[in-house]
């Protein structure tokens, strides 16, 4: 009886996901969650399709599963999600993978799981072209708007308290909201990530003029948020990944996303090369 206990309370403590795999195979679907209105990495067009940088290594990896579970007709389902209910998606097994602008943190690890890095940025401030202001130093006795809850808002706390810069932190809940108050001027700048902050204006700006600090205040390495305890799934999305990395591919995706802001930078491209691991 003892022994039949133990094996029992071994079983329960294995991780719940680990069959994610074998729960794609058998309902045929793979469920992939994104936030909207997170240019240029994921958003929905007028169609109401997915679409971005993300979105797009989303797929990759959706065709890879496919492909390992020799599943052709394996049908992509897309669950949209918010920056506040991502993680709580991916810990609750709402959606198989979140294609976003994740950070991955050691904190986050707790919850979720991580595939290789995909994206590298930094964490910066849009203000008013006209604005005296280049650096953070700058904002003493100004309002800075961030997303509550994020990575980016910690960073900037972090940085405010280093540099000891007593600015005002103006919690949003999505950087089309920040840049609306940035337009009205009940705040003086907009924090998040540079490049989140560029496909926000370039969407959105309506004919106003802003501009970026001259340096980053954290730096963010995104990646795709998995199931937590699933080594065999996070395995298959990683193979994508590596395979897409290797063979050069990931330049054609990036170009498409975001070609237009200028090649990757010298840290990025290290980052797709150093990932792009042998089978």
């Amino acid at each position: 009886m003892r022994t039949l206990l133990v094996l029992l309370a071994a079983l329960l403590a294995l991780p719940a996901g680990a069959q994610t795999l074998d729960t794609i195979r058998k309902n045929g679907v793979i469920r992939l969650g994104y936030v909207d209105g997170a240019e240029p990495f994921s958003w929905s067009d007028a169609n109401g399709e997915p679409q971005g940088y993300s979105v797009d290594l989303c797929r990759v990896a959706a065709d890879g599963i496919a492909e390992q579970l020799k599943r052709k007709d394996l049908k992509v389902r897309w669950v949209k999600l918010t920056l506040q209910n991502r993680i709580d998606a991916v810990r609750k097994r709402q959606v198989d993978i979140e294609c976003g602008t994740a950070t991955w943190t050691l904190g986050r690890q707790r919850l979720v799981d991580f595939s290789l890095i995909t994206f590298v940025d930094g964490g910066s401030v849009l203000t008013k072209v006209e604005a005296d202001l280049r650096r953070l130093d700058d904002f003493g006795g100004k309002r800075i708007a961030v997303i509550g809850g994020t990575t980016t808002e910690r960073a900037l706390r972090d940085a405010l308290k280093r540099g000891l810069i007593a600015a005002e932190v103006v919690l949003i809940k999505g950087r089309a909201e920040g840049l609306e108050l940035l337009r009205q001027g009940q705040v003086e700048g907009v924090a998040s990530d540079r490049t989140a902050l560029i496909g926000v204006v370039v969407s959105r700006a309506g004919g106003d003029a802003f501009k970026l600090l001259e340096e980053d205040f954290s730096i963010e390495q995104y990646a795709l948020m998995l199931p937590r305890g699933d080594a065999d799934f996070r395995l298959a999305v990683n193979r994508s990944l590596a395979r897409l990395y290797r063979n050069g591919e990931i330049r054609r995706v990036y170009d498409r996303w975001l070609g237009p802001l200028g090649p990757p930078s010298v840290l990025l491209s290290a980052t797709y090369f150093i990932q792009s691991l042998a089978e």
